[in-house]
């Protein structure tokens, strides 16, 4: 009954006519001003915050304490209920790069016997001088397009509800500005379910949730307090890390310290908070 219920909550907002005009969009409306309105194929606009869980690589679990927003427009064959295609936003920020502090980053860590002595005095140095803290920000690999949504399955918590191809950076002095767990050709595949996984051992089944669902005016419909999973992913190992001439020798120690390579069924993601979903048709006469 729920599920129907959210079902004809959906088909009602896209049969919403038409608003008088008004200068911008404001209130509710406003988390939708990136949202590609000039594009005649965009049906929909998407704003999806989350707002706690969990991201576990190998060894390390990084919460997610700081809001991270996948948005844009929507579109496709069977309107934005099924598979869509995902268009960008006007900034381009389809996926926010929020980033999210490594419990324990790299304290206590100590450089490996194996390296030159001149790279151990390095870190060495670096620890001593207390820049031990790691952060760790999850960013979309290609464009916007290369997300697989579809909100029926978020309803129906069946099959994946997003799909999106992400690489992890991770941010320290240390490490440098491009040390990355995945990579364009090499990525982290997650396929994020409001339904309940079947990964490979050693992982159990975990069970996410569509949330409660109501709308706004009839021009929004809301899945508050949802919770989307996936604990079924690989996760590649580290690359870039201390730059081009000392990569060779901070990738493996990164590798270490997280344990990646990590096969699927030892890697989690749980995300949880509020989907809202906005009428295109509606929204570019406010």
């Amino acid at each position: 009954m729920k599920r129907l219920l959210l079902a004809m909550t959906v088909a009602a907002l896209m049969l919403v006519p038409a608003t008088s005009a008004s200068a911008a969009l404001t209130g509710e409306y406003a988390r939708f001003s990136k949202c590609p309105l000039s594009n005649p194929a965009v049906e929909g606009c998407l704003y999806a915050e989350t707002t706690s869980g969990v991201f576990t690589m190998g060894q390390k679990t990084v919460p997610l304490k700081n809001p991270v927003v996948l948005q844009g427009g929507i579109g496709g064959p069977n309107g934005i209920v099924g598979p869509v295609t995902v268009y960008a936003p006007t900034d381009g920020n389809t996926l926010s790069k929020t980033p999210q502090t490594v419990p324990g980053g790299l304290l206590g860590v100590q450089a490996p016997s194996w390296w030159p002595q001149y790279l151990r005095d390095l870190f060495n140095e670096t620890i001593n001088n207390g820049f031990t803290g790691v952060t760790a920000t999850v960013e979309l690999v290609g464009s916007a397009s290369a997300i697989k949504a579809n909100l029926g399955n978020a309803i129906a918590e069946s099959g994946t509800a997003f799909g999106l191809p992400v690489r992890v950076k991770l941010s320290n002095p240390f490490l440098g500005s491009n040390c990355y767990i995945g990579s364009s050709s090499n990525p982290i595949q997650l396929n994020l379910t409001t339904g309940t996984t079947s990964p490979p051992p050693p992982n159990q089944p975990i069970s996410g949730n569509r949330g409660e669902g109501s709308n706004f005016e009839e021009k929004i419909l809301i899945l508050q307090h949802n919770r989307m999973v996936d604990n079924a992913f690989a996760t590649p190992g580290a690359n870039g890390c201390g730059g081009f001439l000392l990569s060779w020798a901070i990738d493996p120690f990164v590798n270490s310290i997280v344990g990646v390579p990590s096969p699927a069924g030892t890697n989690t993601a749980v995300l949880e908070g509020t989907t809202y979903l906005g009428v295109a048709s509606a929204l570019r006469e406010m």
